[in-house]
């Protein structure tokens, strides 16, 4: 038995375990840009960190009113991601260190998130991740991305854990809500540092408010241990 006694951690993966957000902006901006939209900045994309790919893109047909399918934007944007994912995507080197110090002490661990299974699978095997990652749960999988609880209630049934017993590890508000809706303990770790002060994040019970900067092993560690 682990000193974390019954708990099972849940990370978000994009912007969470690995920084991944430069290549969604990217594969954004490129399938934007071929659609009429040649002026998508980085501040434009901080306002869908956090939600599914599909939520992205249908929020894009609405709001910039493209022409093309739902359909269509998301095959557009996960292929073009797809390719910049498998080459460039880093770990966070600190998160690295969490992932393999929980998993040492036989902690049950899981990702949940709005990415597709395809990319979640090609990130956790190209920064090898998936050495200590097994149980991996996509949006695309339940019916509802964050802020609902969907993703992170499947990540808990596969684990076998009550949700209560489970604590999310996440980067962006929507997913501190969703882990708020599950019934679950939330480590925020904002990676819009505005966004530090959103009424979702309150929720958390360790919020990091210097994101990837202020994280540490030990610090989050130490806080399981407190509460488990």
């Amino acid at each position: 038995m682990s000193g974390l006694g019954s708990t099972s951690v849940i990370f978000d993966l994009d912007g969470t375990l690995v920084d991944s957000e430069p290549n969604y902006y990217e594969a954004g901006r490129q399938v934007l840009a071929e659609h009429g939209v040649p002026d998508f900045t980085w501040s434009d994309h901080e306002r869908y960190v956090g939600i599914s790919t599909l939520e992205t893109v249908t929020r894009w047909k609405r709001e910039y009113g493209l022409r093309a399918s739902v359909d269509e934007l998301l095959a557009a944007k996960n292929r073009r991601y797809l390719d910049l994912a498998r080459t460039s995507t880093r770990a966070y080197p600190e998160m690295r260190k969490f992932v393999e110090l929980l998993s040492t002490e036989g902690i049950p661990l899981a990702v949940a998130s709005g990415s597709s299974l395809k990319a979640i699978t090609a990130i956790l095997s190209g920064t090898g991740l998936d050495a200590h990652l097994h149980t991996v749960v996509s949006a695309d999988e339940v019916d509802h991305g964050k802020p609902a609880p969907d993703v992170f209630l499947e990540a808990a049934r596969r684990l076998g854990a009550a949700p209560a017993d489970c604590v999310v590890v996440e980067d962006a508000a929507p997913g501190a809500a969703a882990a708020h809706a599950a019934g679950m303990r939330c480590i925020a770790i904002p990676y819009v540092a505005t966004q530090a002060d959103s009424p979702e994040f309150a929720t958390a019970g360790l919020l990091l408010r210097g994101g990837q900067e202020e994280f540490t092993t030990r610090t989050a560690y130490d806080w399981l241990r407190r509460t488990r």
